[in-house]
């Protein structure tokens, strides 16, 4: 099928679940993202800074674009006169270079605070503790160029879809909890980014707002090696 049917096909299940779609763009090429633009695509997802700045040149300048892989606090400086969300917030120190760099560009920028769930080695994230403590400190309560807008997570890569299931259940749990405890006056935090191609089904039944897919709109992705991050 052709990425605008994907899309219609995607569409009909995010808007059973009222769920947004991230379309991950990241080592497409900007033909690709044109096509998914003119089938009524507006937010995109892109993991490196060097792809995701060639390609913001290049395309609509309405289309919004998520940060959603590890960003080194030396790159936010790049992404922060434009970006709509970052989404792999891992450390207080990210966050506090993003608020300085929103600062400079007269901006607030929306983030997500990237929860470690999976049970693997290979995984950014804060844990949940970790994730408490950043919250509580005065620091944080300092950042005023900053959103938080809620979570995201990444699930374990298995085909076991009840360590899947429990892992996101886990984390809309914790959503819900830090949502009572932290934000019950702020209406802004409110979402909760989980679920990719393999997994986003189980995500949207657990409760997610936001996904982040790429081969099942785009097809399998095409390995191109863009400029280092």
């Amino acid at each position: 099928m052709s990425i605008a049917d994907n899309l219609k096909e995607l569409k009909k299940e995010t808007d059973q679940y009222n769920v947004t779609l991230v379309a991950v763009s990241k080592t497409k090429p900007v033909e690709d993202i044109q096509e998914a633009y003119d089938a009524g695509q507006r937010i995109f997802g892109e993991n490196q800074v060097q792809e995701l700045m060639e390609k913001y040149d290049k395309l609509p300048t309405d289309i919004e674009w998520h940060l959603i892989g590890h960003l080194q606090t030396n790159k936010v400086k790049y992404i922060a006169p434009f970006i709509s969300m970052i989404q792999s917030v891992d450390s207080l120190k990210l966050l506090q270079e993003i608020n300085k760099q929103a600062e400079k560009n007269k901006r607030v920028i929306d983030c997500l605070l990237q929860v470690y769930i999976a049970d693997e080695e290979t995984k950014y994230g804060l844990s949940f503790d970790e994730v408490i403590e950043l919250l509580r400190s005065p620091e944080y309560l300092e950042l005023k160029n900053i959103r938080i807008r809620g979570l995201m997570g990444i699930a374990t890569n298995t085909d076991n879809e009840k360590q899947i299931k429990e892992e996101f259940y886990e984390l809309d749990t914790f959503f819900d909890g830090l949502t009572q405890s932290f934000f019950r006056k702020d209406d802004s935090f409110d979402e909760l980014s989980m679920g990719m191609s393999s997994d986003y089904k189980i995500a949207m039944e657990q409760g997610c707002t936001m996904i982040r897919v790429g081969s099942t709109v785009f097809g399998k992705r095409v390995i191109k090696h863009w400029k280092n991050n």
